[in-house]
């Protein structure tokens, strides 16, 4: 997959992933019926710069445990941010997370170079041109079947995803336990001087 040049060099750039998990994972079972590999992920997003925040949003449902997918997230380096479904009296839920993942990056914003908004949700587009108000590159990283036109237009660049980020459900299941820890290529940035409480968005459990 070939990714254009940003105008940041590549290891100075100051890289923050935000990962709406629910678009990537109803994305890759409709269209590759599998499971994303965030490894692969987090390595298109960094691409050899300076991470210096990569969080995931998800939305649990009482009855179904996800501490096993919630601990693989959290050995490639991900902060967890979750928030349960709100069930409705006709039995229908509800949940999202675009408002605490535009908060969340817009607080960001100032200390980072480039934000890279891993989902294809076309209510991110008004989020992305505030974020390049800001003066903040933003490249949005997708599966293209499942983007929003308009998203794809607002990034700076856009990065599509296709079946080489898809990990198959039944070698998940097996290799779980042996999941690799945040890969060799990832370059942290560990003292950002940014404190985390500032970015709590939902008063909702956190892992």
């Amino acid at each position: 997959m070939l990714f254009k040049k940003i105008k940041y060099p590549a290891k100075t750039a100051r890289v923050g992933v935000f990962v709406d998990v629910q678009n990537m994972f109803y994305s890759a079972k409709e269209y590759y019926d599998g499971k994303v590999d965030f490894e692969k992920v987090l390595e298109a997003a960094v691409r050899g710069r300076s991470l210096i925040a990569a969080i995931a949003y998800l939305v649990c449902v009482e009855d179904v445990d996800q501490s096993a997918f919630i601990s693989v997230l959290e050995r490639l380096g991900f902060t967890i941010r979750t928030k349960y479904l709100k069930r409705r009296a006709d039995g229908s839920g509800r949940g999202d997370w675009d408002m605490g993942i535009a908060i969340d990056a817009l607080l960001r914003a100032p200390k980072l170079d480039v934000i890279v908004l891993v989902s294809g949700d076309g209510d991110f587009v008004e989020l992305v041109h505030a974020l390049k108000a800001q003066g903040v590159t933003v490249e949005v990283l997708s599966f293209p079947q499942n983007t929003a036109e308009d998203l794809k237009r607002a990034a700076d660049l856009y990065l599509p995803m296709d079946g080489d980020f898809i990990r198959k459900s039944q070698k998940q299941e097996e290799h779980q336990e042996e999941f690799p820890p945040l890969p060799d290529s990832i370059n942290w940035v560990k003292d950002s001087g940014i404190e985390e409480e500032e970015f709590t968005t939902d008063p909702a459990s956190t892992v």
